[in-house]
């Protein structure tokens, strides 16, 4: 081992032990084990200019591990990413260096990882983004997409199952350009991993179509050289299982006591002897700071301006091509609501049907529009154009999830926080239980994905119960910074498809309907981005209003008929989002739900997310039944007489 090698890796591991050891609080073990690969990667390998840490070429790393969090702010301090030694003084406090790694919020960090298998089925999402775009913009000496995205991760990443539904995906795709580094210690919190793990990782892989390695010494760095040479010579996903010693170094070594709890000072000091180790807390030798400026920051600057020279000219011989891509980085939004497909008021149309005509419409208009469903794009039809991504086809627009949902929705995430796609994705309703952890990510990292959910209410019908939501709304709306869109028509889908692609920082969750339902008059633009409106008012005077999302705007709009012949006047209210209608003033949402007015809201399902708009609700708050779906709407009162009678009731 070179003597700036071991200077260096020996600074990551003393880092994440000092700051771990101040916050009394942190993850020391996968520091200590793991800093050899990592320093490998980034001083031998990583492509990244930290001046321009969004740079588009630049290779992605993920540390999928993010428990680790200290091994990756250790390195993106060392490489000259905005981390200061005072941000690492901070770690777990309020500031740059939060306990696990956050996207949008520390220089340098690419994903919120954390819970694990997250961050390396996001990785999988990445290589389909990077592998796509190469092969709509590269051309003969001019490869203006092509770089690696990088993994590490741990035991307890590969025992999560939405990683293992990735990684079969990612085999099956052939996607080369990911290379993941499995810090294989064996051990996780409860112990040793044997207690419940007897998996054969090389036979598990490449069952799953991957090239696999193994290092038997996670400090061994020249065999961790030659190992990542190899896997970039792999047109298979490569995983490279390094065997290292959770906790190097110490007393703990090799046990679960150093996997979460910082070793404290009188450890420290004897790490400090063990590893021959003379500097002071937070103390990085000037050398280690000049090794990383060459290998890491300086030669990141020359790959930056290789590339943007190769840009100047690929934009003189390709124009067209470069101005594509430019709009795919820029994320241009042309279109407006009269640019979509037309719905005839008064026709009865499925908002699932609505979705999947203005999906193809949209995919015409956006060459970057991306995404597919798992294993149901007959009925939720959510599908992608220029057919299937595949080996053969990188330029299909239409990816294949399988049954694997929990994936989709992470790896829909990757797509995302690549760059310069647009992504969607597409499931049952029910099923978003599956994909609850992606959806929550994205809102947390501030991402504009795109979930569409079909079958959105009890009138799934014969499939009963197991395939009928009734908490699923509710559950969604509460995500801070989601937006769940339940339109009520066709006319409204639009409107919330087009909301949905024109974001930036917003993820939606598109919720449909199986049945056919009436198309009402269009709604403006302005007006559905207030979330709620009144879509028939009252003729004369305000007796009360019925407030309404989705199918049931229009069973309100018959009750209110009723009610009209038994000689009450009311309003009836749409209120495709929640989340737009909180963003309104007062004043609005006083003019749409007047206070001391009589209001019931009706939904099928769960009563719980209307409380805040009324007392009164006309809800379900127990499962479905199994019977056509005539049948289970009536059995559960939704039908124009029984709303207006439980109006008249309140």
């Amino acid at each position: 081992m070179e003597h700036l090698d071991h200077l260096s890796i020996n600074s990551l591991r003393f880092l994440g032990v000092d700051a771990i050891n101040k916050a009394n609080s942190g993850h020391p073990g996968i520091v200590l084990g793991a800093a050899p690969m990592a320093h490998v990667l980034y001083t031998r390998f990583l492509k990244a200019f930290p001046k321009k840490s969004n740079w588009f070429n630049r290779d992605r790393f993920i540390l999928s591990a993010g428990h680790g969090s200290m091994l990756l702010y250790g390195l993106n301090h060392l490489s000259g990413y905005q981390l200061t030694i005072e941000d690492l003084k901070h770690f777990r406090q309020i500031g740059k260096t939060p306990g696990h790694p956050e996207y949008g919020h520390t220089d340098g960090v690419e994903t919120t990882s954390g819970p694990l298998g997250q961050g390396i089925s996001n990785a999988v999402g990445m290589a389909i983004a990077e592998t796509h775009l190469a092969s709509q913009f590269n051309k003969p000496g001019y490869d203006v997409i092509d770089h690696h995205t990088y993994v590490i991760c741990g035991d307890g990443d590969l025992q999560e199952g939405v990683a293992l539904e990735a990684i079969s995906l990612a085999g099956h795709l052939g996607l080369g350009k990911l290379i993941v580094l499995f810090d294989s210690n064996d051990i996780q919190l409860d112990g040793k991993t044997d207690l419940a793990f007897s998996d054969d990782h090389k036979k598990k892989f490449e069952s799953m179509n991957w090239h696999y390695q193994k290092v038997s010494d996670g400090n061994d760095i020249n065999a961790i050289t030659k190992a990542i040479k190899k896997a970039q010579k792999s047109d298979q996903p490569s995983v490279i299982e390094v065997k290292t010693v959770i906790g190097y170094g110490t007393s703990l070594a090799g046990t679960s006591n150093v996997h979460g709890s910082p070793i404290g000072e009188e450890k420290a000091s004897e790490l400090r002897k063990t590893l021959d180790w003379p500097y002071k807390p937070f103390e990085v030798p000037e050398d280690v700071y000049k090794y990383y400026k060459t290998k890491v920051y300086n030669r990141g600057s020359r790959s930056y301006r290789k590339w943007l020279n190769m840009m100047t000219e690929y934009q003189e011989k390709y124009p067209t091509e470069a101005e594509a891509l430019r709009a795919f980085i820029q994320e241009q939004n042309p279109l407006e609501l009269n640019d979509l497909p037309s719905f005839e008021v008064g026709t009865m149309v499925a908002t699932r049907s609505a979705s999947g005509k203005v999906l193809d419409h949209l995919s015409k208009v956006y060459p970057n529009l991306i995404g597919g469903s798992a294993d149901l794009t007959a009925s939720t039809k959510a599908k992608g154009a220029d057919g299937h991504f595949s080996k053969e086809n990188r330029l299909g627009r239409n990816i294949n999830y399988g049954v694997r949902e929990h994936a989709m929705g992470a790896i829909t995430n990757g797509l995302v926080l690549h760059g310069g796609l647009k992504v969607f994705s597409g499931a049952f309703f029910v099923f978003s239980d599956y994909m609850k952890p992606a959806i929550r990510l994205a809102a947390l990292m501030q991402i504009p994905s795109i979930f569409v959910f079909s079958h959105d209410t009890i009138a799934v019908g014969e499939d009963g119960p197991t395939h009928e939501p009734i908490e699923q709304l509710a559950g969604l709306r509460v995500i801070p910074g989601l937006n769940v869109l339940r339109p009520a028509d066709a006319n409204e889908t639009k409107a919330a498809w087009l909301w949905a692609i024109k974001q930036h920082k917003t993820p939606s969750a598109i919720i449909l309907t199986r049945q056919n339902i009436k198309t009402l008059p269009c709604v403006s633009m302005e007006t559905f981005e207030k979330g709620a409106y009144t879509v028939s008012p009252e003729t004369n005077r305000l007796d009360g209003i019925l407030l309404a999302a989705g199918s049931e705007v229009g069973l309100a709009i018959e009750a209110q008929q009723v009610l009209k012949d038994m000689g009450k006047d009311v309003r009836v209210v749409s209120m495709p989002s929640h989340y737009l209608f909180e963003k309104q003033d007062k004043a609005y949402q006083q003019s749409v739900l007047p206070e001391h007015v009589k209001t019931l809201a009706i939904e099928m399902g769960s009563s719980q997310s209307w409380y805040k708009y009324t007392r009164n609700v006309y809800g379900i708050d127990r499962y479905g039944l199994s019977a056509p779906l005539e049948v289970v709407i009536k059995a559960f009162g939704f039908t124009k007489e029984k709303v207006a009678q439980a109006f008249l009731n309140v």
